[in-house]
Order: structure tokens, then sequence, then C-alpha cells
């Protein structure tokens, strides 16, 4: 009979939650904003690429060169001419006939190239830094000679090999999958948890709940419940794991690329299972505890606006780690990094950050795992046993004492 229902509780609350508009609505905002941002981003960087093209092709600006650096040749290819009255061409370029006028000192070392051109806005004005810059460096790089020079000029293509106990470290290809298990964690709390408190509380509102438990123990109705969200929760993670791979596949984990920054391909992610393993394991004692808190939350609290405050205050603490992400990521033997560390309510995400910077040792690992699976477990027998008490306690808060009081069906 209990399993009867159980499973009848279960595809009761997986049909309400599935087949409401605003939990695929909030479900897919997320996939939905990321290919939203991604493609404005790369959008953005295309169409900035083509004004700074457009703009380079109609620029004309004049120059004066008391260094003796700039090359004539490499200042025609730019649109520049050498100003036979340096007071004129500024006066010209304040007139609006010149686009910009340059004046390279003696020791352009020390002393800075000053600019006078057109405004362009905020953030297009920037182009006249490049061309100054482009100006002085070309024109060196040319007197140089020796083209492998040139090329060190506008930078050096290097490699990076890092070692940890003997074996090479992952580096940023070893962060990926942990880091995705941490925001996932983040994403699956935040859009869950208020749909938890919801369905922990709102029977007690509507004051149903004393017919369901005449025909349903409060263990496997509370058990079906949260089985519910999990579910749910594991459609949401299928949801975000599809685009979040071809975002990464098509841009490299950046939202923009640029000559000096090289993106991370699928190849380079590395997969380690012992990471790995450790990071779902952790994904799911810290969304089972979090979960477990919220219906302990949702037992106590008579009405959803008294639970909702409440969260509010659980995803405070789930930040905290946040706020020392340096001392976390950078400083494992640090006393704040070992609180938050094995800290039950920020063990799982301060574990994940450890896991992803590759600061995390096995024994440490395991015995986060041990706390944050002992606290779901205690918090899943008091919330067993507080919902069955406070599951009828329509009007008033319900004491943490009932957790000591013999429960007459569970």
């Amino acid at each position: 009979m209990s399993a009867h229902n159980f499973s009848t509780v279960l595809s009761f609350e997986l049909r309400r939650t599935l087949l409401r508009p605003i939990y695929w609505l909030t479900t897919l905002s997320v996939p939905a904003l990321m290919a939203i941002i991604v493609a404005l981003s790369f959008f953005s960087g295309s169409t900035a690429a083509d004004r700074a093209q457009s703009a380079g092709d109609r620029v004309s600006f004049q120059y004066v060169d008391a260094s003796g650096i700039v090359a004539a040749d490499v200042a025609t290819r730019l649109g520049g001419t050498p100003a036979t009255d340096p007071a004129a061409a500024e006066g010209a370029v304040q007139q609006g006939t010149l686009d910009a006028f340059v004046s390279v000192p003696a020791d352009p070392v020390t002393d800075p190239v000053r600019i006078v051109a057109r405004d362009e806005g905020l953030l297009n004005s920037n182009q006249w830094y490049s061309l100054a810059r482009q100006l002085v460096s070309d024109s060196a790089a040319q007197r140089l000679g020796d083209d492998r020079l040139v090329e060190l000029t506008r930078g050096v293509p290097m490699t990076l090999e890092t070692w940890k106990d003997g074996r090479p470290s992952a580096g940023l290809g070893g962060a990926v999958m942990p880091a995705f298990f941490l925001i996932l964690l983040y994403a699956a709390i935040l859009m869950l948890g208020q749909q938890m408190l919801n369905i922990t509380v709102e029977e007690k509102e509507n004051r149903v709940t004393e017919m369901i438990l005449t025909t349903i123990r409060p263990r496997v109705l509370i058990l079906a419940k949260i089985t519910a969200v999990i579910v749910a929760g594991l459609v949401q993670a299928a949801v975000f794991l599809v685009p979040a791979l071809i975002w990464l596949g098509t841009t490299g984990g950046q939202l923009a690329t640029s000559e000096s920054s090289t993106p991370l391909g699928l190849s380079e992610i590395v997969v380690d299972p012992g990471s790995l393993a450790l990071s779902a394991l952790l994904f799911v004692g810290g969304f089972g505890m979090f979960t477990a808190l919220l219906v302990v939350i949702g037992s106590v609290a008579p009405t959803v606006k008294d639970a909702s405050s409440a969260f509010g205050g659980l995803v405070l603490a789930m930040f905290i780690p946040l706020y020392v992400t340096p001392l976390v990521a950078s400083e494992p033997d640090s006393l704040i990094t070992q609180v938050v560390t094995y800290f039950p309510l920020t063990a799982p995400i301060a574990t994940q950050m450890r896991n992803a910077t590759g600061t995390l040792s096995v024994p440490e690992g395991l015995a986060a795992l041990v706390i944050v699976y002992a606290t779901t477990g205690v918090l899943l027998w008091a919330a067993v046993r507080l919902f069955g008490a406070g599951s009828i306690s329509y009007d008033t808060r319900l004491r943490l004492s009932a957790l000591r009081r013999p429960r007459a069906a569970a």
C-alpha cells in the first residue's frame, strides 16, 4: 500500500510540476539567455571589428615625429601625412576637417604620445589610441630588420605545463566539469528551492493536509514530494547540459574571443574520473541536503510567506564561499577555507570550488562527502518527523521540540 501511495504522489507531483508553464519558462530561460548572450557577444564583436575596419579605411591624420622612429611608408599605409604646421593641424581637427593629429615626442618610452582627434563617443574613441600605438610600434618593428624580432614585438606564443605531486596537473581543462556541477547546484537550488517550499506548505495553507494524511503516511508523502523535486531537477540539468556543451564547443567557454586569447576547445577538457565522481556526489548530496532543509523550514513555517523569508537566509548562506573565492582557491590551509569546507551549509559549494581549482586533497574530499551526506540524513529524518506534526499546524509556527515527540503515524 505504501509503495502504491508513493508512486501515486510521485506521479501527481511530477505531472503538476512538469505541466506547469512557469516550470518550463524558468527552465528554458537560462539556456535561452545563454544563447542570447553568446549571439549578442558575437554580434557586438563583429560589429566592433567592422566599425574599426571601416574607420581605419576612411581615417586621415597628420603627424609630427621628434623621435625619428616613425617610418613614412607605415604612416602612409595608416592614412597619415607629415604635418608642416602642427598648430594648423590641431586647428583642422578642432574645425572637423581632419580626423586626428599625432605628435610623437623625442623619447616615446618616457614621454606620452599626444593625440588630438575627432570625438567618436566614449567607447569608439579608443581607436585613436590604437592608431597612434600602431604608428609607433609598426615603425619600430620595421626598423628591427629581423622578421623574428618583429613578431616578438607583437607577442610571444607560449605553452604552459604545470605539475603537481609528480604528475601533470589538468589546469583550466580540468576545472570545466567540476565548475559545471557547481553552477548546476546553484541553479537547482535557486530555481527549485521556492517550489520545494511551496509543495511543503501549500496543502497546509489550503487545509487539505488532514484529508491527505488519512490515506497516506507522512513519511511516504514527503519522500515522494522530495523525489519529485529531484527528478524535476534532473530534467532541468539535462536541459542545461545540451546548450552548455554547444556553447563550449562553439566558443571554447568564452563569450567573445580576441587575438590575445585562446579559446578552450573540447579536446582540451580533462575528464578526471575521481574529480568527476566527487563533483557528481557533491552535487547529489548538496542538492539533497538543501532540499531536506527546505522541507524542515516548510514544515515549521505556518505559511509560504514565512517560509520564503527563511529561504532568503538559506540562499545567503550558500553565497558565503563566493565572497572568499580568492582565499578558498589559493590558500587551502587557511582557517576560513577550512571552515567553509567542513561547515555543512557551505561544504557543497566550497568543496566544489576547491575541486575545480585543484586545491582539494582526496582525504578532504572524502571528509566533506561524509559531512554532507550525514547532514542530509539527519535533515531528512528531521523533515519526516516535523512534517507529520507540522502539516496540521495551520496557524502556529511549529517548535523544534516536536522532534522529541513520538510520531503517531510516520
